[in-house]
């Protein structure tokens, strides 16, 4: 992962869940779709969360999945110092600081593995490595779902999405600080466009792959293995 990445989030930690719902302009549908495609006959499932940051789509899990054995793991530790504070009456959430692409999961397997606006910061050939290895860590049957940020499929759409949010995040009541850093940190962003990572998954092993949800560059990714 990029270290001026970990530094933005390593800074905004504190106040990251109190602007996400103004910065992402669909919030409640991006969150919700994605929530509402992890389904499983299993009491406690086993869920990994890659990036987790300070566990806001974690938080949403363990509403629907009360008794889930979550694995939270991000590259911020103050990130990840929020969540523990957000889950500290969960003992059934365990936490890994750290990089997922080089992380070693020693074997580990799971039910569903998620992931929210976390996977589009990597470069793409990572992004391919990633999906590979995270059909690998899957049981059968198990589901990925990703919801993330997408590229255009042309320099006009792509530059038509950015427009289309910062006029939101202008709109959202925002401190020009707030939207000034974020607009910072996109600059970061190395999105691929949809289309792309669709091909990606598949070639990965996955099956069902679809894009479930999008509002202009906030998509829903997600597969499965059989």
């Amino acid at each position: 992962m990029n270290l001026n990445v970990k530094r933005q989030f390593d800074a905004v930690a504190n106040e990251y869940d109190k602007q996400r719902r103004q910065l992402i302009p669909c919030f409640d549908h991006f969150y919700g779709i994605a929530l509402s495609l992890l389904e499983t006959d299993k009491d406690s499932p086993a869920i990994l969360d890659l990036g987790a940051g300070t566990g806001l789509f974690s938080s949403m899990i363990l509403q629907r999945f009360p008794e889930a054995r979550l694995t939270l793991i991000d590259f911020s530790e103050q990130m990840l110092q929020e969540a523990r504070q957000r889950f500290r009456n969960f003992p059934n959430v365990d936490y890994i600081a750290g990089d997922y692409t080089q992380h070693d999961f020693a074997g580990a397997k799971y039910d569903m593995i998620v992931s929210s606006l976390s996977i589009h910061h990597l470069p793409h050939m990572q992004k391919r490595n990633l999906f590979v290895n995270l059909f690998g860590m899957l049981e059968e049957g198990g589901l990925f779902v990703n919801a993330d940020q997408v590229q255009g499929t042309t320099a006009y759409t792509d530059a038509y999405y950015r427009k289309r949010w910062l006029s939101a995040i202008h709109d959202s009541g925002l401190p020009h600080e707030a939207i000034d850093a974020s607009v910072e940190r996109r600059k970061l962003d190395i999105n691929a466009p949809l289309e792309d990572q669709l091909r990606w998954m598949t070639q990965a092993g996955f099956a069902d792959v679809d894009c479930m949800f999008k509002y202009f560059d906030f998509a829903v990714l997600f597969g499965r293995k059989k």
